[in-house]
């Protein structure tokens, strides 16, 4: 029997953008990992890439995902449009919760922080 527990703390803005970061972080690891079952992991396999090629390819996918996760918690925010469409979203978990608090700069903090200190 699946019981689901009641005494689930609401997630925190910013354990939401966390969690789309952590999601970047899962993609890209399974997508590059030799035993990938995904299409993509395979796609990539199928190039048999040299260890340099691997280094760009992780990059591309690393930079692809920040670019979509980024804007889609912007769109989300109001911040960016989301298919040419600008506006603010009303977000709530199942039990009725509002995410409350600022996505744009939690998503700055977790997709654009870290890269301006690496620049």
């Amino acid at each position: 029997m699946y019981m689901v527990s009641t005494n689930i703390e609401k997630m925190t803005t910013e354990e939401f953008v966390k969690a789309f970061h952590d999601e970047k972080q899962d993609f890209l690891k399974e997508y590059l990992s030799e035993n990938s079952e995904t299409e993509v992991g395979q796609l990539i396999k199928s190039l048999k890439l040299t260890d340099e090629q691997n280094g760009i390819m992780k990059k591309v996918l690393d930079s692809s995902f920040k670019d979509i996760f980024y804007s889609i918690l912007l769109g989300l925010d109001g911040s960016a449009s989301i298919g040419g469409i600008q506006e603010m979203y009303d977000l709530k978990d199942e039990n009725g919760n509002q995410l409350s608090g600022n996505i744009e700069s939690y998503a700055f903090k977790y997709f654009q922080e870290k890269l301006q200190r690496r620049n």
